[in-house]
C-alpha cells in the first residue's frame, strides 16, 4: 500500500483548519510554517540539532571522507567529507500510528 504524501500546500491548509479558517487566514498558515522551516534550517546551518517533544530531532550527521570504486569501472575515487540532516522520531510520534 502506496502512502500519500502531503506537500507544502496541503500542510499549509491543514495548520490552517487546526487554528480554525475562521480566525486565521491562508497567508497566515503558510507565513506560520514557513517560519519554522526557516528556523529549523537555521538551527541545522548553525550545526545545533532541533528538538521537538513528543515529535523527534532533526540533526546534521557528518560522512567521513572515505575511498570509494566506481561500479562501472572499477576505478577507486575519492569520497569527500558531506553533511546531510537526519530525523529521529520521538516517542509521540512513534506511538501515534
Amino acid at each position: 500500500m502506496k502512502s500519500e504524501a502531503v506537500n507544502k500546500a496541503g500542510l499549509v491548509a491543514a495548520v490552517q483548519e487546526i487554528l480554525g479558517k475562521e480566525s486565521t487566514t491562508r497567508k497566515a498558515a503558510e507565513d506560520s510554517v514557513n517560519a519554522v522551516i526557516e528556523a529549523i534550517k537555521n538551527s541545522l546551518n548553525e550545526g545545533k540539532s532541533v528538538q521537538l517533544v513528543g515529535f523527534g530531532t532533526f540533526s546534521v550527521a557528518v560522512r567521513k571522507a572515505r575511498t570509494g570504486v566506481n561500479p562501472r569501472t572499477g576505478a577507486k575515487l575519492e569520497i569527500p567529507e558531506s553533511k546531510s540532516v537526519k530525523f529521529k522520531a520521538g516517542a509521540g510520534l512513534k506511538s501515534s500510528k
